[in-house]
């Protein structure tokens, strides 16, 4: 099982970031299975990092093997999808783009990966990808909200351009980058993230 995750696919939270002009395809960095905080447990901020924080993205899950996929047949390799948190060590991140080192500490920590318990059929939602709407709240307070429409690049553009590199497999999860709002978390946050008016996470920060 991998966890991989697309950065940089919305406008506006590269925008927000400053981060200069789109990107010609996708590109994708990995979290480790160890990653995974399950079953919406709480999430307890590291004390190496001074600041986490929240990206809120839809996920997508594998349900096939598949090895260069054309972007055409790249719907038959989902049928369900849910909601991640990418918890990122942003001080720790900032600090090694800035030396030109890997960042993979900032983003692959234990339990950085929150997934939603439970995934959606799309057959049962009754739309595609590109129709769904995410919000997510913390403490109450709407901070992000999330439409594949505006994505850079689809889903099904995501997941041929990652199976020319490496074979996918069934139960990878594709998150599939952030809108804006992107923020800090602290202690005592309750972090709330619904899928078409579903509450799927719903958990706390300590």
């Amino acid at each position: 099982m991998k966890i991989i995750c697309i950065g940089r696919n919305y406008a506006d939270h590269i925008k927000e970031f400053d981060n200069g002009a789109p990107t010609e395809e996708p590109i994708y960095f990995l979290k480790p299975d160890t990653a995974l905080l399950r079953n919406n447990d709480p999430f307890f901020i590291p004390s190496f990092s001074e600041q986490v924080d929240y990206e809120t993205e839809l996920v997508v899950k594998i349900n096939r093997v598949g090895k260069c996929i054309e972007e055409r047949f790249a719907h038959r390799y989902y049928d369900e999808v849910g909601l991640g948190i990418d918890f990122t060590a942003r001080d720790i991140q900032r600090k090694a783009m800035a030396a030109g080192h890997p960042w993979e500490k900032a983003k692959g920590f234990d339990r950085s990966a929150a997934i939603s318990p439970r995934f959606l059929s799309l057959s049962e939602l009754g739309k595609s990808v590109e129709e769904l709407r995410f919000e997510m709240t913390l403490n109450g307070e709407l901070r992000q909200v999330g439409e594949p429409k505006n994505m850079i690049f689809s889903v099904d553009r995501i997941i041929s351009h990652l199976s020319r590199y490496m074979t996918l497999r069934m139960g990878d999860y594709i998150f599939t980058g952030t809108p804006s709002g992107v923020g800090p978390v602290r202690k005592g946050d309750v972090l709330r993230a619904s899928l078409e008016g579903e509450e799927l996470l719903n958990f706390d920060i300590k």
